[in-house]
């Protein structure tokens, strides 16, 4: 199919394109493309005015501060993938975008196009809610914060009005030599997943828990924060029946349920994920355990 007609706009500020945004009647901001432009070619998406971001210089970067990376909206997800920055602060990121589609899509993929289209099996949506990240959004009234627990409306339904723009997102810092991993199920790599797990976890000086991040994606209509499981997990030292308890807590979930994914699948599946990223992420931040595997 083709795209329904629509005017093309190409601002070179923040402030142009919010302007834009405000006056146009269904206007939509361009980013990367990867998911809009395929929605708007097969009519899912049909708007009136395109605004085009990619020549905006002030949305891109990567910036670290004393306790938070700031990466701007429009900052590719290669540039984030070979950020020796990111890969050193946030591990997470790194290893996720290995799962963001392809090569290709993740030269022209952003930041926060992932973050505005929401998708609850997306990656670095999971990656924001482990991080608990908070998304900057410019308006005609101004700018504001959005912390990322608050940023998720229902599905696919981020919490930025129609005059408003995504410009970055700040990612607080775990301390250093904290374990992190992210484990993906889907039909074939670079599919969207069928659930994820992102992992965060911090020993304190006696090897004890001291802090744990743990969010499903794909599983419901939002990321999920596992909190539950954190609060397993609060104090005690890692050990395999640990983290197997934990994880259990995942298989209550209310979780999405398809003509090609039962809800069940996606609970045993949740709980198989949630295991592993906790598992590799308490090895990675130092804590003595392995997982026993069976040979076939």
């Amino acid at each position: 199919m083709k795209p329904s007609v629509f005017t093309y706009h190409d601002p070179r500020t923040v402030d142009d394109a919010v302007g834009l945004l405000g006056r146009l009647d269904n206007a939509r901001p361009l980013a990367g493309g990867q998911s809009l432009m395929a929605m708007i070619n097969m009519r899912f998406v049909q708007p009136d005015h395109l605004v085009d971001l990619n020549k905006v210089d002030e949305l891109a970067g990567i910036h670290e501060s004393a306790d938070q990376i700031r990466i701007g909206a429009m900052t590719r997800q290669r540039d984030l993938e070979f950020s020796a920055l990111i890969g050193a602060r946030i591990p997470l990121m790194s290893e996720a975008l290995l799962h963001v589609g392809h090569r290709q899509t993740r030269n022209r993929g952003t930041l926060g196009g992932s973050l505005c289209h929401l998708d609850p099996a997306a990656e670095l949506v999971a990656v924001a809610a482990a991080c608990d990240a908070v998304v900057e959004v410019a308006g005609p009234n101004g700018r504001r914060d959005i912390p990322f627990d608050a940023f998720p409306l229902g599905f696919m339904m981020p919490s930025v009005e129609a005059d408003e723009l995504v410009v970055g997102a700040r990612f607080p810092l775990w301390p250093r030599g904290h374990g992190a991993a992210f484990f993906e199920f889907s039909r074939r790599h670079g599919d969207f997943a069928i659930v994820s797990a992102a992992a965060l976890v911090a020993l304190d000086g006696s090897g004890r828990i001291a802090r744990s991040a743990l969010v499903l994606g794909g599983v419901g209509a939002v990321p999920l924060r596992m909190a539950d499981v954190e609060n397993v997990l609060a104090g005690n030292v890692p050990s395999l029946e640990l983290l197997r308890q934990a994880s259990e807590q995942c298989r209550a979930v209310e979780a999405l349920d398809d003509a090609l994914v039962p809800a069940t699948y996606r609970q045993s599946l949740a709980v198989v994920m949630a295991r592993r990223a906790l598992v590799t992420a308490c090895t990675r931040a130092g804590a003595p355990i392995a997982e026993v595997r069976i040979p076939a």
